[in-house]
């Protein structure tokens, strides 16, 4: 396994990263400790989760993800193996949300606490939060890291002119800067990110960690039509948003790369990503050990030109 420096951080992370949004939720406890055991067996050591994962789902307050992986980190002894990395910032309920001094500190003890550890080796803000001044938060990070709370930290969701800006203050105030940005990035988005992020994320040498590296599944290639919803919990979204004409002809495009590599549509939409300048480990989540493998796989996929070209083709915005 060739790891990959993280931004300039000393964080030295697997090309992939193993999304824990599904942890407790869509994979259960014993599912996902599967998952996560067969993930640092194959050689991986990042995984990605956020104290509210998953308050989304019926009878969830958030923290759900953080206390299964601090459960299988204690019954599997493997937190020297992996590189761990959580989130602050999205509404967890009872005012509990944005990146204000106080709530970054009282955040941090309770993902700490739900992990079980003694220090987060990647901390970012969920999303920006206009109503906190820049430097009030990289501060509060500042002091994380002094306690040795967290290694470092980074940024999810920011525009590029905000990261920007905290970038410029963490150079001016000498602060810890973020050195990874985890923006919405796939086959299927990416007008986005390539217009403005992925430019200055490779001038800056911030390393970057999309998310929804297959679309949610789309780009499997499970959903092809409406009546396709019903086959996950999050189906129905996934229709609604990505199943039209240019999300069809990005599928045919997949078939096509899949029919000349004899790779299956998942692992090659993710290689796409891995070929893309700036990109240091795409996010992609599991909730069967089958699809890690698949995930796994796409780590040793590499796509020629003709191929990367099919693809970007078909899925120009």
């Amino acid at each position: 396994m060739h790891n990959r420096k993280l931004g300039r951080s000393d964080l030295s992370v697997s090309p992939i990263c193993l999304g824990g949004n599904v942890f407790g939720w869509t994979a259960d406890e014993a599912t996902s400790f599967s998952i996560l055991d067969a993930w640092v067996d194959a050689g991986f050591n990042f995984i990605d989760t956020a104290d509210v994962y998953s308050r989304w789902a019926p009878g969830h307050q958030g923290g759900e993800s953080e206390t299964v992986i601090g459960k299988w980190l204690k019954q599997s002894g493997k937190r020297d193996k992996v590189v761990v990395a959580t989130k602050v910032g999205m509404d967890m309920g009872d005012g509990k949300t944005g990146l204000a001094p106080k709530r970054i500190r009282e955040a941090v003890d309770a993902s700490l606490k739900r992990l079980g550890v003694d220090q987060i080796d990647l901390y970012q803000a969920h999303q920006d939060d206009p109503s906190t001044p820049l430097q009030a938060t990289l501060e509060t990070f500042a002091e994380l890291v002094e306690a040795g709370k967290v290694r470092a930290i980074g940024a999810s969701n920011y525009s590029a002119a905000r990261l920007k800006e905290a970038l410029d203050i963490s150079a001016s105030q000498k602060l810890p800067r973020y050195e990874s940005l985890q923006p919405l990035y796939n086959l299927y988005d990416r007008a986005v990110f390539e217009s403005e992020l992925q430019p200055l994320c490779v001038k800056q040498e911030v390393g970057v960690i999309n998310f929804y590296s297959l679309a949610a599944g789309f780009l499997s290639g499970k959903y092809r039509s409406a009546a396709d919803a019903g086959k996950s919990a999050r189906g129905k979204g996934v229709v609604g948003k990505y199943v039209n004409e240019r999300g069809m002809k990005i599928l045919a495009a997949l078939d096509l790369a899949s029919s000349r590599t004899g790779a299956p549509a998942a692992r090659i939409a993710i290689a796409w990503v891995m070929a893309q300048p700036g990109v240091t480990s795409p996010i992609a989540s599991a909730s069967t050990v089958e699809q890690l493998h698949e995930i796994v796989r796409a780590s040793q996929l590499s796509l020629d030109a003709q191929t990367l070209a099919l693809l970007d083709a078909a899925s120009e915005q």
